[in-house]
């Protein structure tokens, strides 16, 4: 294996509000932008963290897939946002671990679709060590499970970016032990004829998230040829 030509500083924020978490992965994505507008080199950074239970909405996403009123977001303790990612309607929620890669592309010699593809491919890797065959379906960001059969195809992991002057924010949505109750308030990615699961319910069994972690570093360290500095 050739030496990383790419250094990320990885932190966990744990079980974080999503304002919050957006806001601190805004802070690393100005800085990004203003070192490539200076030409210094960037930092890249990659945040861990799980969120309280929110919906999210993309830029080009419908409101109409949110299928509760305002007043039942409130009254289940539901935060929503509309954000200037891709993708259109999703869950975040414990038992969630989401990954907020910020990067600058140019860094790491791959373009926004290559991008997006590897971290596809990083998730599918991950879900190999416990048995899972995740895959792709075309036109839609993820990973699905049984993606050719059409009463069968389940989303395990979302993915909505936003990538601007090759810098990316937003990220990925892996379901390990989370609750997948809140998909039925929602129609999931503006997709209504699939549905949506996670590790433990295909394998019946809770997950060690930390061990989940812990491979998808590994995978991102090998896909991307990088190192990741965790704090």
């Amino acid at each position: 294996m050739t030496d990383p030509i790419l250094e990320v500083i990885c932190e966990d924020l744990g079980l974080i509000q999503y304002k919050d978490a957006w806001d601190y992965q805004l802070k690393y994505f100005n800085e990004v932008l203003t070192a490539k507008e200076n030409g210094l080199k960037p930092v890249n950074h990659f945040l861990f963290c799980e969120h309280t239970d929110v919906f999210t909405l993309g830029k080009n996403g419908f409101r109409k897939n949110l299928l509760i009123s305002d007043d039942l977001l409130k009254k289940k303790g539901i935060d929503f946002f509309q954000i200037n990612r891709g993708g259109d309607m999703t869950y975040h929620g414990p038992g969630q671990i989401v990954g907020y890669p910020v990067f600058d592309l140019d860094t790491l010699g791959f373009s926004p679709k290559e991008f997006v593809f590897g971290i596809e491919s990083v998730i599918i890797r991950v879900l190999k060590n416990y048995g899972i065959y995740g895959t792709r379906i075309e036109n839609a960001t993820g990973v699905w499970l049984d993606a050719n059969k059409k009463d069968k195809a389940r989303k395990i992991a979302a993915i909505g970016m936003r990538i601007h002057r090759k810098v990316t924010m937003h990220g990925f949505a892996l379901n390990v032990n989370a609750d997948l109750k809140y998909f039925d308030l929602i129609v999931p990615c503006g997709i209504k004829d699939k549905g949506v699961t996670s590790i433990q319910k295909e394998l019946g069994k809770k997950i060690d998230e930390a061990e989940v972690k812990q491979l998808i570093i590994k995978e991102m360290e090998v896909f991307f040829n990088a190192r990741l500095v965790c704090k």
